[in-house]
C-alpha cells in the first residue's frame, strides 16, 4: 500500500511538464549538441543491431511476417526489408526489421530500464530515412532521440511494471515515434501528440514465455510499425493524450506501482542513457548473463568439464525469477534462450552460449541436464542493486564435493566491460552470415556501409535488392 501511496502521490503532483519536456528535446535534438562520443557509440550500436537483423532469416517467426508484409503491403518501395532484400513500404520494413532484430537475442539492452533500444529504434528510423532520402547526420540524430526518450520512459515506468509488462514493447513505442518524429521534423507540440497516440497503443506481455509464443518479435514489430504510425499521424494534425504517461488514466497508472516522473526529464542533454546502454555477448535472454559469466569464470579458473558439476545456485534479482521462472523445460531454441539451467548448461559444456550453441541446444543433453541442476536464488545484494547493476553470482557444488564461488561485478557487454569495435565489427559479421542473409563474399562492402552511416549524403539500402547486382 505504501508504494503504490507513494506512485499516486507522484503522478497526482505530476503536470504533464515532463511529458512536454521530453516531447521538446526529442525534437529539437541537434547532433551538434551530442558529444562525439556518444554520436560514435550510436554507430557502434547501428552496425550491432544490424547483425542481428539479419540474424533473422530463416526463423519461422520472421517469415511469418514477411510473407505478411508481401500480402499486406505494396510491391515495392522504398524502404528495405534487410532479411530478404525486399523492397517495400517503411512501416511494413519497420515491422519486420525490428521482429528480426530482437529474434537472436543478441540486441542491446539498457539495464537501467531493462528496455532493448535498438531493435524499436533502427528499425523505424532506417526504413522512414530511406524512404525520405535523409542524411546519415539525421538519421543518428534520430536514433539517438529515439534511444534517449525510450529509456527514460522504460525507467518512469519501474519495476513493478516489468514484472508483467514487456517494457521494450511498451516504452518502444514511444522511442521508435521519438526517431520517426525527428525524422519528419516534428515541432515540440507535435512530438507531444506523437507520444499521446504512441501511449494509447503501447502493449506487451510476458506471457508468452509459457507457451514458447512469437508474441517477442510482435511486441517489437509492433511498438516499431505503432511509434512510425503515431509520428505520421502527429504531422498531419492528429492529436493525442497530453499527459499519456502521467496522467490519471494514462500508462502508468494502469500498469505501474512504482513510476517516478522525474525520470522522463533526468539531466536531458547532460545524462545521454545512450552511452549507459550495453551490448549482449551471450546470445540469450540478458538475465541470464551475469549468472554466465560467473560460472564461465568457476569453469575457466578450475578447468571444470560440465560432468564435474553437481550442481548451481544462482544468485539474482527478482526481475530475473519472475522472467526466467516461466519456463521450465524449454520446447524451442527460443525458449531455451529463457531458461537459466539451459543457458548455464551451454556453458558448463561448451564454455560459450552464442547461436552454433543454441541451434542444437535442445538436442544438447548434457546441457539440458543442467536444468534439473541450477537453482535460481533471490539475493538481496543482487537484487538491490538491479537494475542499475546486473551482479553475477554462482555457488558451485562439484562432483568431488568442493564448494566453488563465482563473481562478476560488471557483466561482458556493459559499459565498463565493453566490447571494442573490432569485437561488434566481428559480432556483426558472424550474425549477418549465420543465417545466410549475406554471403560471405559481400561483408566487407556492408561493414563498410555500416560503419560510414555518418558521413552518407543519404540513406540508401545496405545490401543489394533481389535481382539486382546494385550496391
Amino acid at each position: 500500500m505504501a508504494d503504490a501511496e507513494q506512485r499516486n502521490l507522484l503522478l497526482r503532483e505530476a503536470t504533464g511538464r515532463e511529458s512536454a519536456e521530453l516531447a521538446a528535446f526529442a525534437a529539437g535534438l541537434d547532433l551538434g549538441a551530442v558529444p562525439d562520443e556518444v554520436v560514435a557509440r550510436a554507430v557502434d550500436f547501428f552496425v550491432d543491431w544490424a547483425g542481428s537483423a539479419l540474424s533473422g532469416r530463416g526463423h519461422r517467426a520472421i517469415g511469418v511476417l514477411e510473407r505478411y508484409a508481401e500480402m499486406m503491403g505494396p510491391a515495392g518501395g522504398d524502404a528495405e526489408i534487410l532479411t530478404n532484400r525486399g523492397a517495400t513500404s517503411p512501416v511494413f520494413a519497420a515491422i519486420v526489421n525490428a521482429a528480426a532484430s530482437h529474434i537472436s537475442e543478441q540486441d542491446d539492452v539498457h539495464n537501467g530500464s531493462v528496455f532493448h533500444p535498438a531493435t524499436v529504434v533502427f528499425s523505424p528510423a532506417l526504413a522512414v530515412a530511406q524512404a525520405i532520402g535523409a542524411s546519415g547526420r539525421d538519421f543518428l540524430a534520430a536514433s539517438i532521440a529515439g534511444y534517449e526518450v525510450g529509456i527514460r520512459v522504460g525507467e518512469f515506468l519501474g519495476r513493478s511494471h516489468y514484472t508483467v509488462f514487456h517494457t521494450t514493447g511498451t516504452a518502444g513505442t514511444f522511442a521508435a515515434a521519438a526517431a520517426v518524429g525527428r525524422l519528419l521534423g516534428l515541432s515540440a507540440d507535435e512530438m507531444g501528440e506523437a507520444f499521446g497516440s504512441a501511449g494509447t497503443q503501447s502493449a506487451g506481455l510476458w506471457e508468452f514465455l509459457r507457451d514458447a509464443a512469437d508474441s517477442k518479435q510482435l511486441h517489437t514489430a509492433k511498438a516499431a510499425e505503432n511509434g512510425l504510425m503515431a509520428a505520421y499521424l502527429a504531422r498531419d494534425g492528429f492529436t493525442g493524450a497530453k499527459r499519456i504517461l502521467e496522467g490519471k488514466q494514462g500508462l502508468a497508472a494502469g500498469t505501474s506501482s512504482d513510476a517516478d516522473p522525474a525520470k522522463l526529464v533526468d539531466r536531458l542533454g547532460e545524462r545521454w542513457t545512450l552511452a549507459e546502454t550495453s551490448f549482449k555477448f551471450h546470445a540469450s535472454c540478458r538475465h541470464t548473463h551475469p549468472a554466465a559469466d560467473a560460472l564461465l569464470k568457476v569453469v575457466t579458473e578450475h578447468d571444470l568439464a560440465a560432468g564435474d558439476i553437481a550442481a548451481v545456485t544462482t544468485h539474482v534479482h527478482q526481475g530475473a525469477i519472475d522472467v526466467l521462472g516461466a519456463v521450465a523445460q524449454p520446447q524451442s531454441v527460443h525458449q531455451a534462450k529463457f531458461s537459466m539451467g539451459a543457458t548455464l548448461g551451454l556453458i558448463a559444456t561448451h564454455r560459450k552460449a552464442g547461436l552454433p550453441e543454441f541451434a542444437g541446444v535442445l538436442d544438447d543433453r548434457l546441457a539440458l541436464s543442467f536444468i534439473d541442476k541450477v537453482e535460481m536464488v533471490l539475493d538481496a545484494e543482487v537484487d538491490q542493486a538491479y537494475p542499475a547493476c546486473w551482479i553475477g553470482k554462482v555457488t558451485v557444488v562439484t562432483s568431488d564435493g568442493r564448494r566453488l564461488e563465482g563473481r562478476v561485478d560488471v557483466p561482458k557487454g556493459d559499459p565498463g566491460n565493453t566490447l571494442s569495435r573490432d569485437e561488434i565489427t566481428e559480432k556483426a559479421r558472424a550474425l549477418a552470415v549465420s543465417s545466410g542473409a549475406v554471403e560471405p563474399g559481400e561483408l566487407d562492402g556492408l561493414m563498410e556501409r555500416l560503419w560510414g552511416i555518418a558521413e552518407a549524403e543519404t540513406i540508401g539500402f545496405l545490401l543489394p535488392r533481389r535481382g539486382s547486382d546494385d550496391g
